[in-house]
């Protein structure tokens, strides 16, 4: 049976804002938002339980919405929005008209199942959503084994996080962690550790990163913090020619991860035709 929702002011939609707005509501509940068609389908593909499904008809293809509520399974509870609604909860606009609750999945580092050569990177004090979304988007692009996120101070299920990472937060293994743990696990599991950092004298290309690997990056404003700059095997840097000693997260992190591709023999990537 479907549910009709046509006022803001119903109890579901409150929620749903809350849901939206404040990450201890989020914990409290257990559950999180997505938004859009594809990101949706990803989550669904990744393993993750929908418990509602929103459509907004005149906005929503009825075949998006039929496939997703087919995929969902008969557990998840389907809920009509008005437009009206819709506009008023939705975090962006251009998402097909659809709407998720799921529940929320926190995977431990005991649960990664790595390759024979696995290539994971490491994400300490992660600041900004927006810059998550986009490294998450490059390790999903690179086939990444695993993203680690140390001591985060944005949390990883904020909306744009979901939103910036175009639900690719979904399509490879992320755990959090705290960072003695995880400098832990790396040298249990023979990983060799490989940070950036500004004081360093090495170009990351100049760095062997064929054999299994992490790679490290701090926040833009503190860089990494001593216990990783300690522990780490190698310290890497982008060389720079400008007036500036630094660059965007989101990109530092793309080029040290796409060189570990090249020198791996991963260099082949196809392009989408724009």
């Amino acid at each position: 049976m479907i549910k009709k929702i046509t006022s803001i002011q119903n109890p579901f939609i409150k929620n749903l804002l809350l849901l939206e707005l404040k990450p201890k509501t989020r914990q409290e509940q257990n559950r999180f938002i997505i938004e859009g068609v594809r990101e949706i389908g990803l989550a669904i593909a990744g393993g993750y339980t929908i418990t509602d499904l929103c459509f907004t008809p005149g906005i929503t293809h009825q075949q998006h919405a039929d496939a997703l509520i087919e995929a969902a399974g008969s557990d998840s509870n389907t809920i009509e929005l008005t437009k009206d609604v819709f506009n008023r909860v939705a975090y962006r606009k251009d998402n097909g008209g659809m709407i998720a609750l799921a529940i929320l999945r926190r995977p431990e580092l005991k649960d990664l199942s790595l390759g024979i050569n696995p290539l994971v990177l490491v994400l300490e004090t992660v600041e900004k959503p927006g810059n998550l979304g986009a490294i998450l988007r490059t390790a999903d692009a690179a086939g990444l084994d695993a993203v680690i996120i140390c001591d985060p101070s944005t949390d990883i299920f904020n909306p744009n996080v979901v939103r910036s990472s175009i639900g690719c937060i979904f399509t490879l293994p992320v755990v959090t962690a705290p960072s003695t743990e995880a400098i832990n696990w790396l040298h249990t599991n023979n990983i060799s550790i490989i940070a950036t950092a500004l004081t360093a004298t090495r170009c990351y290309y100049e760095t062997d990163f064929s054999k299994p690997t992490a790679i490290i990056m701090g926040s833009e404003a503190q860089g990494l913090s001593d216990p990783w700059l300690k522990q780490a095997d190698s310290l890497i840097k982008i060389p720079m020619r400008g007036k500036i000693d630094s660059m965007n997260v989101s990109v530092s992190a793309a080029i040290v991860v796409f060189e570990a591709l090249r020198q791996r023999g991963n260099h082949k990537i196809s392009m989408p035709l724009l």
